[in-house]
């Protein structure tokens, strides 16, 4: 199944890090806890009415339960226990049978009321509730579950953090509070002396809390997507943070403080305010991954061409219109986003980084390629849509590792031929071109074997060269909004093709209304198609066949005319002599 939807005119690497907590509200696959080391016994669609074997791991997962089968609560060993994504409106008092679970994720669900008896599973280290109609009444007695490590209370609707949470649970490592309506947090929250994680994306705070700063363990906070305005020196306190979220906020400004942060190695103030980085930042040489997308700069940051150490670098939409020649020290980066800027030149700067893997320089108003792009000897995506070229830029196919490649021109001047040498390119996955005036593909196209993606949507082509049907791992193929009238007739013989858009063309073969039925139409379309003309071969070849074996060869029937030709033609020369003679007799 395409998922079309994920702008595929542009190679725009948003600035979303990889999050520590993988129970991301979006992102909520099953999760096995680092503590617990758990015996996988049993993974069946439904529980045996008789267990005779222990069982330390179940999971029931998205299994259309409305309630918590009863046979679980007989399994005494029982250590971890998957019920997201289910029915279940209510927990029953019978869960306190499970003393020795030590994981427990029931988020998901339609659950009202937490049950006393929650609070009686001693051994209860990570809970999940995230994503249920929960009341603010029961969520106490999560209070009495003490040595919990792991809470998530994702989008539960809540306004305020149970202040007897914060007293009791003196064991918490990771809070997880995202999607909620939450100000502010409770001054008791400074009690979770051993918090290492929270997460409090897509709230409603207007200050960084400053109750955080006071909680010396903590290594990640997530506060983006709220409405914050400032963050307090104090943050200078937080030694131990690796990763700090802030995008999506309100930010003038970021403190100078923050640089004794040393062992800080994601930061992300995209989309914020900000015109430029404090000049200590330099000393942030642990930096890993950066994000700075989405703010107006002033000019370019060059504190953090200090960061060698760098992999990660987002700067689109940032304003600018050239690299400092110190940003060639930065040589481990992989991921470089420039989109959306104001180059007019491909920066050379970024031409000697052998590590580079992903390069975007979409909507700048670049008009050429350098040949030394050959440098980028490790480069795999590169966006280039959008730009100004006025030739298409074959320096492309210097680079041999490339697999996918954007080059749709949604605005400037596009594109009327693609090269032969594309063929070049052996390791292309992915081909995008929408939104040019190609009329046609060349047929060294056949020759990319690993090509899985084309995208040639809003082009003017006429027809598609029968070559195509050699790439055999081809699995999509766009070309709405064109100008064709038929398909390749062995178009079905790529059996990995799974989508073919072909909306918006003035078809014929096959008719528009097979077109509109999909790949399984086109499919018996053009097969009943071969077949009716293999057919038409064998009737023309009898009848030769027979032809032959009556001693009128290949070319009797024509030696028939031709001699029939000729009587006639005598005929017609004697008819006409003897009216002659008459006339010549008369006269005499």
């Amino acid at each position: 199944m395409v998922d079309f939807q994920q702008n595929l005119d542009a190679i725009t690497v948003n600035v979303h890090f990889l999050r520590e907590d993988t129970t991301n509200l979006e992102n909520d696959s099953l999760r096995i806890s680092q503590e617990t080391q758990v015996t996988k016994e049993l993974k069946k669609e439904a529980l045996p009415v008789h267990v005779t074997d222990r069982i330390f791991f179940i999971d029931l997962a998205n299994k259309q339960q409305t309630t918590i089968p009863l046979h679980i609560f007989e399994l005494e060993d029982l250590e971890e226990l998957h019920l997201e994504k289910n029915l279940i409106e209510s927990i029953p008092g019978d869960i306190h049978h499970l003393q020795k679970v030590k994981v427990l994720y029931l988020n998901k669900n339609y659950i009202h009321d937490i049950c006393e008896e929650l609070g009686e599973l001693k051994y209860l280290q990570s809970l999940d509730l995230s994503s249920n109609p929960l009341s603010s009444r029961s969520l106490h007695i999560i209070s009495k579950l003490q040595t919990l490590r792991q809470l998530r209370l994702y989008d539960v609707n809540l306004d305020e953090f149970p202040v007897e949470i914060c007293k009791c649970l003196h064991h918490v490592e990771l809070l997880g509070l995202s999607a909620n309506k939450l100000r502010h947090l409770p001054k008791e929250v400074v009690n979770l002396r051993k918090l290492k994680e929270i997460y409090l994306q897509k709230n409603r705070f207007e200050s960084f809390p400053l109750e955080l700063c006071q909680l010396l363990n903590l290594e990640i906070i997530d506060l983006e997507q709220n409405l914050v305005s400032f963050v307090p020196e104090e943050i200078v306190s937080l030694t131990n943070l690796v990763k700090l979220f802030l995008a999506f906020n309100n930010l003038l400004s970021v403190p100078d403080t923050l640089h004794h942060c040393q062992r800080l190695k994601m930061l992300d103030l995209s989309n914020n305010l900000l015109r430029r980085l404090p000049p200590s930042f330099k000393q942030l040489t642990e930096m890993n991954e950066f994000g700075l997308s989405g703010n107006n700069l002033e000019k370019f940051p060059r504190q953090i061409c200090h960061w060698t150490s760098l992999c990660l670098v987002y700067l689109k939409n940032t304003g600018l219109q050239m690299l400092p020649s110190s940003f060639t020290r930065l040589t481990c980066i992989k991921i470089l986003d420039l989109s959306e800027n104001f180059f007019d030149e491909f920066p050379k700067e970024i031409c000697a980084m052998e590590n580079l893997e992903i390069l975007s320089l979409d909507d700048n108003q670049i008009h050429e390629i350098p040949p030394e792009v050959t440098g980028l000897c490790n480069l795999k995506c590169l966006g280039l849509t959008g730009n100004r070229f006025s030739v298409f830029p074959e320096e492309v196919f210097l680079l041999e590792s490339l697999e996918k490649l954007y080059l749709g021109q949604d605005k400037g001047i596009k594109f009327r031929m693609l090269p032969g040498d594309i063929s070049k390119l052996q390791n292309l996955k992915e081909l995008y071109l929408e939104n040019n005036c190609l009329e046609y593909l060349p047929p060294s196209i056949g020759l990319l074997s690993n090509l899985e993606i084309i995208d040639c949507r809003n082009n003017l082509l006429k027809e598609l060269p029968d070559s195509i049907c050699q790439v055999q791992g081809l699995r999509k193929l766009f070309i709405q909004n064109n100008q064709l009238f038929e398909l390749p007739e062995n178009l079905d013989s790529l059996q990995q093709l799974q989508l073919i858009l072909l909306d918006g063309n003035p078809m014929t073969d096959p008719p528009t209304e097979v077109c509109n039925q999909g790949n399984v139409a086109i499919w018996e379309y053009l097969q009943e198609k071969r077949h009716q003309k293999a057919m038409a071969t064998k009737i023309q070849a009898w009848w030769r066949g027979q032809m032959v074996r009556k001693g009128l060869g290949i070319f009797a029937e024509l030696q028939k005319l031709l001699k029939k030709g000729k009587k006639e033609k005598k005929g017609k020369e004697k008819g006409k002599e003897k009216p002659g003679k008459g006339a010549k007799g008369k006269k005499q």
